[in-house]
């Protein structure tokens, strides 16, 4: 009788530890809802393995536009928010959804078109470009799908003084979907589209494409990071999402950023330490 209720306590014993175990596994595993550039310039397929090599956590990454991932996160549906629209995600920030948000790294985007240039942009400012494609009915081709990279698009053709809602013809093709098919499709079509520089520099199936307007002030590409506010959703794992950000920022996590590069070319740059980002 003893044997076998020693025998049936080491059976609990193993049982419960195994659940602990998965558990414990359970809580080292996040959900991040970012962007597709992020994914499509291969950014994290870089860095996750680094993550968890140093920190333990494994990180599940939902790839939408911002304004999808932040409408993911505000349901509760993902830990940790990583995006590129400023404003957008002040305003998550303002409405409680998120805790607080701290700046990574930058980029920039390009406007990206046919060599042959029919609307004649290259060297051009980007307002100045908008402005030739809109008058000359170039193909133009948007996400249009309220992603960081589809927002900055739009205060740039505002910039240029167009109201893409009301002014826009055949030339203009919205197909809501990310980067990298936007990218496909001007490539398929030899049309103008703005890209962010990853995704460019990661992009394979460039066709007669090339970048013709960059270097403009008002192309530059902030990237943020949050963790989901867990009084609103209790569910969210914020220990192992802080600790996810922690490392992100760190003079560690900054510095493997820095190091993704792609044929010698430095897709991001971090900049934790800058306030104003």
């Amino acid at each position: 009788m003893n044997r076998s209720l020693a025998a049936l306590s080491l059976f609990v014993a193993l049982v419960l530890a195994l659940i602990n175990t998965q558990a414990l596994a359970q809580d080292q595993t996040i959900v991040v809802a970012s962007t597709t550039s992020t994914q499509d310039s291969g950014l994290f397929g870089y860095l996750l393995p680094i993550v968890k090599q140093k920190t333990g956590i494994e990180v599940k990454v939902l790839a939408q536009g911002t304004g999808q991932a932040l409408d993911t996160a505000r349901r509760g549906d993902a830990d940790v928010v990583f995006v590129h629209a400023k404003s957008a995600e002040e305003k998550f920030l303002a409405e409680g959804f998120g805790v607080k948000r701290y700046p990574v790294m930058y980029n920039d985007f390009v406007v990206v078109g046919p060599k042959d240039d029919p609307a004649g942009v290259k060297g051009k400012d980007v307002v100045t470009a908008l402005q030739a494609i809109k008058t000359k009915g170039a193909q133009f081709v948007s996400r249009g799908d309220r992603s960081g990279t589809h927002i900055a698009e739009l205060k740039l053709w505002k910039a240029a003084g167009i109201d893409i809602a009301k002014d826009h013809g055949p030339w203009y093709k919205e197909i809501g979907q990310g980067m990298g098919a936007a990218l496909n499709m001007a490539s398929a079509s030899n049309s103008y589209v703005l890209s962010d520089r990853g995704t460019w520099l990661a992009f394979k199936n460039r066709g007669d494409l090339t970048v013709l307007v960059e270097g403009d002030k008002r192309l530059f590409n902030q990237y943020g990071v949050m963790l989901v506010n867990p009084a609103k959703h209790p569910s969210v794992k914020k220990e192992a999402g802080q600790r996810f950000i922690d490392w992100l920022i760190s003079a560690e996590g900054q510095s493997a950023i820095a190091g993704f590069k792609i044929n010698g070319q430095q897709l991001f740059y971090p900049n934790a330490n800058d306030p104003g980002a």
